[in-house]
């Protein structure tokens, strides 16, 4: 089969390391895959397919090789994917990475946007529950998947100091606003106070680092300590050394980082986010709140407080996350295009 995946960046994220996986992944099982990406786009994840560049800024449905399928992964890209299938080109499928209407500016254009394929796959139940609510389209589900590189090594036995960690990413630009960013400043603000002899950290990529001013002035906050992982390896040593880890984002299709931690065996603390009810069973794998409980210094102080409690927490989270591989991922994602196309 052949595949191309169009797409505008494969940044570090979530979403985009989902793409590189998949695609990866498929090449792996004996399919033709391509990326097709503009000149601009950026690479930040091991790619092994082709990379095709398009001549402008813009990618055209011309430049579109002819495929089996051809997969988009962001609204902006829809009308050129849909195009390249009216002209015969493969089967146009979408995968959304993320719900654009509820976050992203152009909220007319993203919406409207749903309305042009029913092909779609999707990564949580909550999202197709959503999407199908909203557009009457019911989407296929495809797992996120955890690197074979997140693994307990037991690195906790060897940290004197209890460690509470929270991931931030940039801030400017308005894209991260679901996450709760500054209610886990304040949470660690006042866990601090609370709890001067736990280590707090703070963890964001260092490129995001560098160009964020409002980054740098939370990473200098003698309260935090300051962490900037270059790749997974140093971030598994991070996790690995992280006895509670704290999610405080309110809306995600799909949340990676809570389950990367749970599988170095840290205890999640989290807020709801939709997304994270895949893998969530509050007081048996996490802590769970709805955000305006207001309950994140409520439980990472019980977490503290209560060893067994933190130590059982953690424990049946890593069995959760074991169970999250991007083998299934692949295969699933295998699974619902053989579904769309057998449509035809």
């Amino acid at each position: 089969m052949k595949i191309t995946f169009v797409a505008i960046t494969l940044c570090k994220g979530g979403a985009q390391r989902m793409l590189v996986e998949l695609a990866n992944g498929m090449a792996n099982n004996g399919h033709d895959v391509a990326f097709i990406m503009p000149p601009q786009g950026v690479i930040e994840y091991p790619v092994h397919v082709k990379v095709i560049r398009s001549n402008g800024v813009n990618i055209t449905a011309q430049e579109i090789p002819i495929s089996d399928v051809i997969i988009s992964n962001y609204y902006s890209l829809i009308n050129i994917c849909n195009q390249a299938n009216q002209l015969g080109k493969g089967v146009h499928i979408r995968i959304s990475l993320c719900y654009e209407p509820v976050f992203l500016p152009d909220h007319e254009a993203s919406f409207k946007s749903y309305h042009q394929s029913n092909n779609l796959i999707v990564l949580s139940n909550w999202q197709k529950e959503l999407i199908k609510l909203n557009h009457g389209i019911e989407g296929e589900i495809v797992p996120v998947g955890i690197s074979k590189t997140f693994q307990n090594t037991g690195g906790k036995s060897n940290v004197k100091r209890l460690q509470v960690s929270g991931i931030l990413r940039i801030p400017e630009g308005g894209y991260s606003w679901h996450r709760e960013q500054e209610y886990l400043i304040q949470t660690f603000t006042a866990l601090k106070h609370k709890y001067p002899r736990c280590t707090f950290n703070v963890i964001t990529p260092p490129n995001e680092l560098q160009s964020s001013p409002i980054l740098r002035k939370t990473h200098s906050n003698r309260l935090f300590n300051s962490l900037t992982p270059h790749d997974d390896i140093s971030l598994n040593q991070y996790l690995n050394n992280t006895d509670i880890f704290v999610s405080s984002s309110t809306y995600d299709t799909a949340s990676l980082p809570g389950l990367e931690a749970m599988k170095c065996g840290a205890a999640l603390v989290t807020v709801y986010s939709g997304g994270n009810m895949e893998y969530c069973r509050n007081g048996q794998n996490c802590l769970l709140s709805y955000r305006h409980e207001n309950k994140l210094i409520e439980h990472v102080s019980a977490l503290i407080d209560q060893p067994q409690l933190r130590e059982r927490i953690a424990r049946e989270g890593e069995k959760e996350a074991v169970k999250w591989t991007w083998q299934r991922s692949v295969l699933k994602f295998e699974q619902a295009i053989q579904k769309f196309m057998n449509r035809r």
